[in-house]
């Protein structure tokens, strides 16, 4: 595929994938509707073009847009797609609601960064600093297939590959395991639990504790302690007296049932949650 519309290209997450498309040999359409969002693109040297121009002869239609939005935009440009196009969803929550259109004809392709890992080992300040990825850090990828020929993965995973660069590895998910890492894994849980960390870290100051002190230390302690639970370097576990505070700690901080958060029906309505238009 050479032909790539990018809609909602003025946006946080469009801006990024139009900086890294520059760099690619794919011919790129820029779709965005609001005056900053333009105005982000011509710091790029870069102009927006009306949609139905975007999407005449377009072969992969990437939706840079809200979760909550999708589903109306789709709707809207669905008469404008060529049979055999690609739409790409950089979350899978509009997919699974049942966001985009029904066609035979056309391909769905999900993809999502794991964002720079921890442990990546960056020397580069710029690639330390880029939380995000998709500029200097790298990072991996997750991809999915929703619908579509065997060979249009090729084709999705090389453009998730170029908006997301540098990537390392691109592993292939279903649209339920992409669901399970996000929003289950990454918000659900990790979000909910860093949450958690971080307003115990205030509450240690309230206590008298230097904050300067009490972030170091939580930092310091959140790299070891996450080389013990993913078993990342020799003889990586807790001390005895560590192992009997974790589990007296998750009988107060944690439902019995909180795994529940795993089942098909609960992540269904989080994702509804998500993607209901807005009011």
């Amino acid at each position: 595929m050479k032909m790539i519309t990018l809609l909602g290209a003025g946006g946080k997450m469009g801006l990024r994938i139009a900086a890294n498309l520059q760099r690619t040999d794919y011919e790129v359409r820029y779709v965005e509707i609001g005056e900053r969002g333009k105005s982000a693109l011509a710091q790029l040297a870069l102009n927006a073009v009306p949609i139905e121009t975007a999407l005449e002869n377009t072969e992969a239609i990437i939706l840079a847009l809200p979760d909550n939005r999708i589903a109306a935009v789709t709707a809207q440009i669905e008469p404008l797609l060529q049979p055999g196009a690609m739409l790409i969803a950089l979350d899978i929550a509009a997919p699974l609601a049942g966001g985009l259109p029904q066609r035979n004809d056309l391909s769905y392709f999900v993809t999502h960064p794991c964002h720079p890992s921890v442990f990546g080992g960056e020397t580069d300040p710029r690639a330390q600093l880029d939380f995000f990825g998709g500029a200097y850090a790298r990072q991996n990828i997750v991809c999915a297939l929703l619908r579509g020929p065997e060979e249009a993965y090729a084709n999705g995973e090389g453009i998730a590959r170029a908006i997301y660069a540098p990537v390392v590895d691109a592993h292939r998910c279903s649209a339920e395991q992409m669901a399970i890492l996000e929003p289950v894994l990454s918000e659900t849980v990790l979000g909910t639990c860093l949450t958690i960390v971080g307003e115990a870290m205030q509450e240690a100051v309230k206590l008298g504790v230097p904050e300067a002190a009490a972030r170091d230390f939580l930092l310091g302690h959140l790299k070891v302690e996450l080389g013990i639970v993913f078993q990342l370097f020799e003889g990586a576990t807790f001390s005895d007296g560590a192992l009997q505070a974790i589990e007296e700690a998750k009988r107060s901080l944690f439902q019995p049932d909180w795994k529940k958060v795993f089942q098909r029906d609960v992540w269904m309505e989080s994702i509804r949650k998500i993607t209901a238009p807005p009011v």
